[in-house]
């Protein structure tokens, strides 16, 4: 009996039967989270796509449906490019986002390269200044800055609206680009002023190295003013200067609402956006992780 109950050098024990199965779950679960928030985030676009190619019956009749031969229907995008003149919305649009994104990283990057290399005095309520600026909502200052485009005379232009954009993007451009730019080895930039380089030219060597964080403030700066509603239709109703998504706002009425061209105008509007992300999304991501270790 001793000698069956005594457990033999050299031989391991077969693992708990739960264990395998507990890993399967450990990592599936992870994954499963992960496809639900895809689908949370990415359903209401598939939803737009979808019944913008529909007639209005079928939208109504069946939402979460394929577009069939017998569903399939564009006149919600004849209706978009003859009753509006999406072309021009989509260019101010266009004009209002780059010029931003633009001067945003232009001058959030020279500001963070300031703020990181160089100590003075206010240093620390500049920091504080643009941590402020980054918690409180710039639009709960919409009457002062609607009095001064007034007064400057810059309303129903899209120069205000990208006055105002770069001055809501850059408190977080400003504060994560500082980060970045220290982590930029200072052995090369004392060498290249070793070699008689300026500061600009110091600065200039120095951006390159802080791609990721130029791309994750690039796009977190384009996606809110491209979606914006709130400016547009307060700052530049004219027809002329008006923005895509204030030009949805045609085809939303009081007692009727011409739902085809509205998710047409809709999906175009979110191809671009759609676009440079994948474009630029290695680039995203990896600002992201870097302004996570810092």
């Amino acid at each position: 009996m001793s000698a069956v109950n005594t457990p033999v050098r050299g031989v391991t024990r077969a693992p708990a039967a739960g264990r395998p199965w507990r890993a399967r779950a450990g990592a599936v679960v992870p994954h499963v989270i992960l496809l639900a928030y895809v689908v949370v985030a990415c359903g209401p676009i598939a939803l737009i796509v979808m019944n913008s190619l529909k007639s209005r019956e079928a939208i109504f009749e069946g939402p979460f449906v394929f577009p069939t031969p017998d569903t399939f229907d564009l006149a919600g995008f004849e209706t978009v490019f003859t009753r509006a003149r999406f072309e021009l919305y989509f260019l101010n649009s266009f004009i209002v986002t780059v010029g931003t994104v633009f001067l945003v990283l232009l001058l959030g990057s020279m500001a963070a390269f300031a703020l990181a290399e160089y100590r003075f005095a206010g240093i620390t309520l500049l920091s504080m200044y643009l941590a402020v600026g980054i918690m409180i909502p710039i639009r709960l200052g919409t009457v002062g800055i609607l009095d001064l485009m007034v007064r400057l005379g810059l309303v129903n232009s899209l120069a205000g609206l990208v006055l105002v954009y770069t001055a809501m993007g850059l408190p977080l451009a400003v504060f994560v680009l500082t980060a970045f730019f220290k982590q930029v080895p200072g052995d090369l930039k004392d060498a290249a002023r070793i070699d008689g380089a300026s500061e600009y030219r110091v600065y200039a060597l120095a951006v390159p190295l802080v791609r990721p964080g130029l791309a994750a403030i690039g796009v977190y700066t384009m996606l809110p003013i491209w979606n914006d509603l709130w400016f547009p239709l307060i700052l530049t109703p004219s027809e002329n200067v008006r923005t895509v998504t204030l030009g949805t706002q045609l085809f939303l009425g009081q007692f009727i609402t011409d739902w085809n061209a509205v998710l047409a105008v809709l999906t175009l509007a979110a191809l671009p956006m759609l676009a440079l992300f994948i474009i630029f999304s290695r680039q995203f991501v990896r600002g992201l992780t870097s302004g996570a270790v810092k």
